[in-house]
């Protein structure tokens, strides 16, 4: 499944109310559509609209442009422990239409060149069709999360061709890490009859059931050294059904599976969560998990809240995870990406289309 998004008015984060306990402290400002999130150092790099790529250091009075992708959308960004900056990018046009020069790509930015071209991973994507496509487009493509290894290779998680890639960076060769399988899901109520544009949606009726796909959105280590996977989850949206996986490294061809969780090298570490769109990995095994919209990324696009969220899981016993916290509840307007510094710092991007910051969750 392909993310959607439209270029929407939304309120500011400062405008969001009802926010308690944790606060959010802008730290660098005046971005347009920021999204990617990483840390290096003392260094903050993001990622905004335009496909450009920053880092930032002395609280963000200090900016050098690292590079600048196409795609017309913030790209997926990580930084690897030398330094190095990669940038995703994903689809871009219509579905089916002719692949756009430089989308679906993982680039590597040298400051002062042009970025270099690893992998095209919508090619790929051509050879490894989904087996568990609902979407009657089995080879579609849009890379939409991105992890550094410190092996060389780089992860990407594909919200199209819902799976998990590695690609080596010295060759650009690609292998599948990984595979997500649908869930029945019952169809939410509250759906309007008509979207903003006054059309009628025609969805089904609440209740009934529906194969909805497993859109991997977002990818991270743990500090258990574990890759971990998130889920967006496809139409209906269905709130609570986004789940997270914890894949042992090094596996190929792993399967996800929901109904047999616990089966294999990938397994559910988490469910409950809504539209999940970037995870970052924190001490003591925590995980950093961005909800694009609480209601659902559907819900959103139809008109609905636009508040987002962003929750602290912790870890529990035997692989699992224990329980979560919300952070600056209410606080923030469709974020896109999250990262924690080397301090356990942690940092947020909002929102992810208009005017917005990077912010220190204080």
């Amino acid at each position: 499944m392909a993310l959607v998004g439209s270029v929407l008015a939304v309120a500011t984060p400062a405008e969001a109310t009802g926010g308690h306990g944790s606060s959010l402290k802008p730290v660098i400002t005046n971005l347009d559509s920021p999204r990617g999130v990483a840390t290096h150092g003392g260094k903050i790099i993001y990622s905004v609209g335009d496909g450009s790529v920053y880092e930032a250091w002395k609280n963000g009075k200090v900016i050098r442009k690292l590079g600048q992708v196409p795609g017309g959308f913030a790209p997926a960004i990580d930084t690897d422990k030398w330094g190095t900056t990669y940038a995703l990018t994903g689809a871009a046009g219509e579905p089916g239409s002719p692949p756009v020069p430089g989308a679906a790509t993982l680039f590597k930015l040298v400051p002062g060149k042009a970025p270099v071209k690893i992998a095209d991973i919508a090619k790929y994507q051509m050879k490894d069709p989904d087996p568990y496509d609902q979407e009657n487009n089995p080879t579609d493509s849009n890379p939409f999360g991105v992890a550094a290894l410190n092996d060389g290779t780089v992860l990407v998680s594909d919200a199209a061709g819902n799976d998990l890639l590695r690609v080596w960076v010295k060759s650009g060769h690609i292998k599948t890490v990984a595979r997500l399988k649908p869930r029945v899901v019952k169809v939410p109520p509250g759906l309007p009859t008509t979207d903003p544009e006054g059309n009628p949606t025609n969805f089904p009726p609440a209740g009934t059931p529906i194969t909805s796909e497993a859109v991997a959105t977002s990818v991270t280590v743990g500090s258990d050294g574990y890759w971990y996977v998130g889920e967006l989850r496809g139409f209906p949206a269905t709130p609570g059904k986004s789940q997270i996986w914890r894949i042992k490294p090094g596996s190929y061809n792993a399967t996800c599976d929901p109904y047999k969780p616990n089966r294999g090298h990938c397994q559910r570490y988490a469910d409950g969560y809504t539209s999940i769109v970037d995870l970052a990995g924190g001490p003591r095994g925590t995980l950093a998990v961005v909800e694009l919209a609480k209601a659902s990324w559907l819900q959103w696009e139809l008109g609905g809240s636009p508040v987002g969220a962003l929750f602290l899981q912790f870890p529990g016993k035997y692989h699992k995870a224990g329980f979560r916290k919300e952070l600056a509840k209410n606080q923030l307007i469709l974020p896109g990406g999250t990262a924690f510094s080397r301090w356990g710092d942690l940092y947020v991007s909002s929102p992810l289309f208009g005017p917005g910051a990077i912010y220190k969750v204080k």
